[in-house]
């Protein structure tokens, strides 16, 4: 009997296996919350969202515009549904904050002439000079975060990271 407790409390402390190892649903009890990686990756981001927040509040930016300056920064001229998949936020959210930013002069919007409906977001000198100033608070909550992590197991992470977007995507990007 004591056998098998201790055996039991072993493969509730080993790592959880993967989903495609052919076996029956395990309950998320005997996986457990410091095993089940959803509950993990939301923990990290809830995190790594706050220590930003905290970064940009000063400047009067909210995390969607946040992520539309950096999105922008690197591929400037994307429609707005294409910034809300990139930016992961609700498309609608992305509008008016795109309507925010463009009162404000960080970005200017450009109709097709091809398609009169598809309008191409483009950062403005303001919005590129804001960006810079909020990237070393950006880089440095990225630092934070994988501190003591190394390059093979950053990269090793990423490759992961990159293997399960490519399993849940709904877009080409």
């Amino acid at each position: 009997m004591a056998e098998k407790a201790l055996k039991d409390s072993r493969d509730a402390a080993r790592p959880a296996e993967g989903p495609d190892r052919g076996e029956t649903v395990r309950p998320l009890g005997e996986i457990g919350l410091q095993q089940f990686a959803p509950y993990l990756m939301n923990r990290v981001m809830g995190r790594y969202n706050a220590n930003l927040r905290e970064g940009l509040r000063s400047r009067d930016l909210t995390t969607p515009q946040m992520r539309a300056l950096a999105v922008m920064a690197v591929a400037d001229g994307l429609t707005v549904n294409e910034l809300a998949v990139y930016t992961v936020t609700e498309q609608s959210t992305m509008s008016r904050t795109l309507d925010a930013m463009e009162a404000q002069g960080l970005l200017r919007r450009e109709t097709l002439e091809a398609d009169n409906r598809v309008r191409r977001i483009h950062l403005t000198p303001a919005g590129r000079a804001l960006f810079d100033e909020v990237w070393p608070v950006m880089w440095q909550a990225f630092r934070s975060l994988f501190r003591d992590v190394n390059d093979a197991e950053y990269a090793a992470f990423v490759a992961v990271l990159q293997k399960m977007l490519r399993n849940v995507r709904e877009h080409d990007f």
